[in-house]
């Protein structure tokens, strides 16, 4: 008898609030994606070939459908964030295990930013594995895909983290990622909220040392806030660990640097800010940089409940 087990991880991520008182069918897109395949650098040995990419489409279609029925703007596919999704499946898959950290420690944010990425990625993981033996088909493995997203699609509140992920207005892309074998199967999906662009954003500094952030708006907004919250470098997980995990919150308890609308706006020039960052401390800073549509160039109350989280910038300082 063949005995196939589902398993849907539990997302929960919340934002912190900060406050101060006072096209058509992407199926149709196909040389696009391929041409934007072929120039990604990032992570090229977890590259999509064509059939791959071909069938992402098609489950970035139905991705859009679920979010159509909430009258919510579609996402693009994101290459890079469909590379780090192709790796981590990979590796949850080879080693049997379903989590949002890896063997590295790393939770979401980390992988995304470690690839080469600065925008924010929110994270949907769904796993299953058989005693018999998958049909390694590509029709098979898509609709593998399209049930892991309904699995996630047909949540009931209060226990539906996934689909409240799939219906963000604020996502704009999707990164997709699948794995599978005889005896396992993995599919992720990482959206992702890019509304800036980065320039000379450090991957690593020195203690003390001052790093510079260079940030572009699409001049139709304004950086709002910006906090960077501070961790322990990430220690490697065991399978034992790995299986104990839950859902991952998206930043830490200790927030390092802040730095409000109006301090921000005295680094603007034109639609480009340049934000310098030290930190003093060993340990992985993940800075998120709220954006709004109106400036705040002096002190008063305000609150980022509801503004647009556009980064997901991560700084190793040793």
């Amino acid at each position: 008898m063949k005995l196939t087990v589902t398993f849907l991880l539990s997302l929960f991520f919340c934002f912190p609030v900060y406050s101060q008182s006072g096209t058509g069918s992407a199926t149709d897109d196909f040389n696009l994606y391929k041409e934007m395949n072929n120039r990604e650098s990032g992570l090229i040995e977890y590259k999509d070939n064509d059939e791959s990419l071909k069938i992402k489409l098609k489950q970035l279609d139905i991705i859009n459908k679920s979010r159509k029925r909430y009258r919510l703007p579609t996402v693009r596919l994101d290459i890079l964030a469909s590379r780090v999704a192709n790796k981590a499946t990979k590796e949850a898959g080879e080693n049997n295990y379903i989590s949002h950290w890896n063997l590295a420690g790393e939770k979401p944010y980390h992988r995304y930013a470690f690839a080469g990425g600065h925008d924010h990625v929110a994270e949907n993981v769904y796993g299953e594995w058989t005693t018999g033996e998958y049909d390694l088909s590509l029709t098979e493995i898509a609709r593998k895909m399209e049930s892991g997203h309904g699995s996630f699609m047909a949540e009931k509140a209060p226990n539906d983290g996934h689909k409240k992920n799939i219906i963000n207005k604020m996502h704009n892309y999707v990164g997709i990622g699948f794995y599978a074998s005889e005896k396992q199967f993995r599919y992720n999906e990482e959206f992702i909220d890019r509304y800036l662009e980065f320039e000379n954003i450090p991957a690593r500094l020195k203690i003390n040392e001052t790093g510079n952030l260079t940030i572009r708006t699409d001049g139709s907004g304004y950086l709002f806030y910006l906090v960077a919250f501070r961790e322990k470098l990430p220690l490697p997980m065991t399978l034992s660990q790995l299986k104990k995990t839950g859902s991952y919150d998206d930043f830490s308890k200790e927030e390092y640097l802040k730095m409000t609308g109006w301090e921000l706006a005295k680094r603007r020039d034109g639609n480009i800010y340049h934000i310098p960052v030290k930190f003093s401390k060993e340990g992985l800073y993940y800075i998120h940089i709220y954006i709004d549509k109106k400036e705040i160039t002096k002190p008063m109350s305000f609150s980022t409940k509801g503004k647009t989280q556009g980064s997901g910038i991560v700084i190793r300082v040793e």
